[in-house]
């Protein structure tokens, strides 16, 4: 990524906070985070990546909320970022943290095999 879209997706990052705080206040989401903004060479695109935690809402739930208000969402992020053209936001539910958990439990229950065998292996 260049310094341009570096700066473009920091700045977005920081716009979609205020939009993204009231949906989630909206309908009972909990804490909205969006983890990456990636974006196209030439800044017409940006991919969001977004997590949420706590909140009764599900990440199904907040990406159609955020689907609703998408042209609202736009708007104020061209409003804040100030460039010709307004990028077209596309959210992603950002699974990284279900690779982590995933890895998480892949190895507490390699820890649990290896605590059964070594039992095993002195009696």
């Amino acid at each position: 990524m260049s310094i341009r879209t570096e700066k473009v997706a920091s700045v977005i990052v920081e716009a979609l906070s205020d939009p993204l705080r009231k949906i989630a206040s909206e309908i009972n989401a909990g804490l909205i985070t969006v983890t990456s903004v990636k974006m196209s060479p030439d800044l017409q695109i940006a991919k969001v990546y977004i997590s949420c935690i706590g909140g009764k809402a599900s990440i199904a739930d907040v990406l159609q909320a955020i689907d609703t208000e998408k042209s609202f969402i736009r708007k104020h992020v061209a409003h804040v970022v100030q460039l010709r053209f307004a990028p077209e936001l596309r959210f992603y539910r950002d699974e990284t943290m279900d690779a982590m958990e995933q890895i998480q439990k892949l190895v507490e229950q390699t820890k649990q095999h290896d605590r059964l065998r070594d039992g095993n292996e002195s009696s």
